[in-house]
């Protein structure tokens, strides 16, 4: 299993580069990871995106493509690729501490 070192702390993480244990997840190591994906300071607007996903994988034990992404969230598509560019699903759910969204490439 591979490791991520992330402000001291080695944590585990899946193939894809996501956390294997959500317990390791907090809002630091999330700050952390978007620094890492190349996304500045985490606003508002992330936070809600990132909650809903959180929401949504509690819910229903998957992290939501980027359609059920933009319902959960209240945000469009379009403001989710500005937050989160290159794949936010994708990038929504390594910040959240989440498994690959199954339908992500």
């Amino acid at each position: 299993m591979d490791t991520l070192e992330i402000l001291g702390k080695h944590l585990a993480v899946d193939k894809d580069g996501n956390l294997v244990n959500r317990s390791d997840w907090n809002e630091e190591i999330a700050r952390a990871i978007a620094a890492q994906e190349g996304i500045g300071e985490l606003t508002d607007r992330h936070w809600a995106v990132i909650r809903a996903m959180q929401k949504a994988f509690d819910r229903d034990g998957d992290a939501p493509s980027i359609r059920r992404l933009t319902n959960e969230s209240g945000v469009d598509v379009k403001t989710l690729y500005q937050l989160f560019p290159k794949g936010p699903a994708k990038k929504a759910a390594k910040i959240a501490g989440l498994p690959k969204p199954k339908g992500c490439i």
